[in-house]
């Protein structure tokens, strides 16, 4: 496990948290379909990738030719 991946995991999983707690608190309802399905999404992408190595947005920079590294 590398310093990027760890990003991924923690990143991903505080957004899933945040949505979470915002949604017990009821200061947000998940139950409803609503832009902040689309933060979930990134969240689980985020958290996934950080496990799997598998980010869809990646493979989608890596064929516009966008280069990899700093």
């Amino acid at each position: 496990m590398n310093v990027n991946r760890t990003v991924r995991i923690i990143a991903g999983f505080f957004i899933m948290l945040s949505l979470l707690l915002a949604h017990v608190s009821g200061q947000v309802d998940m139950t409803h379909v609503s832009w902040l399905w689309f933060t979930a999404f990134v969240g689980a992408n985020l958290f996934q990738s950080g496990f799997t190595r598998f980010c869809p947005l990646e493979g989608i920079l890596k064929r516009l030719g966008i280069p990899e590294g700093c």
